[in-house]
């Protein structure tokens, strides 16, 4: 199993940036996909995840700034990320929980920074 997270980097405040996850090796079902992240010394946080249904989920500082979306056939997500704040700044966790068990991609930075 490999999940194979990409787009981080620095970007400026009010920028944008796209992460993208791509699962491979999982041949259960996949019933959520999405992101979580981790700033420094603070505990882990959901981003916002996406239910193979189409239920959303975002955290209340995301709202209105970040969509996640989800190809299930190609069993990848994304998390197009917009007006960025300092605050966002965060090691993004890509997410994928199948009917087996939760799998976690390697992490990517993300800093937002002048």
């Amino acid at each position: 199993v490999q999940l194979q997270a990409s787009g981080g980097g620095l970007v400026q405040p009010g920028g944008s940036l796209r992460l993208s996850c791509a699962a491979s090796g999982i041949f259960a079902n996949i019933f959520i996909m999405g992101w979580y992240r981790q700033a420094p010394g603070k505990q882990l946080e959901l981003v916002a995840t996406m239910s193979e249904h189409g239920t959303l989920s975002y955290a209340d500082s995301v709202k209105g700034r970040f969509t996640v979306s989800r190809d299930n056939a190609k069993k990848t997500v994304s998390l197009q990320m917009s007006t960025l704040k300092s605050e966002d700044t965060a090691v993004y966790y890509c997410d994928v929980e199948s009917t087996v068990r939760r799998y976690w991609g390697q992490g990517t930075l993300v800093t937002v920074s002048s």
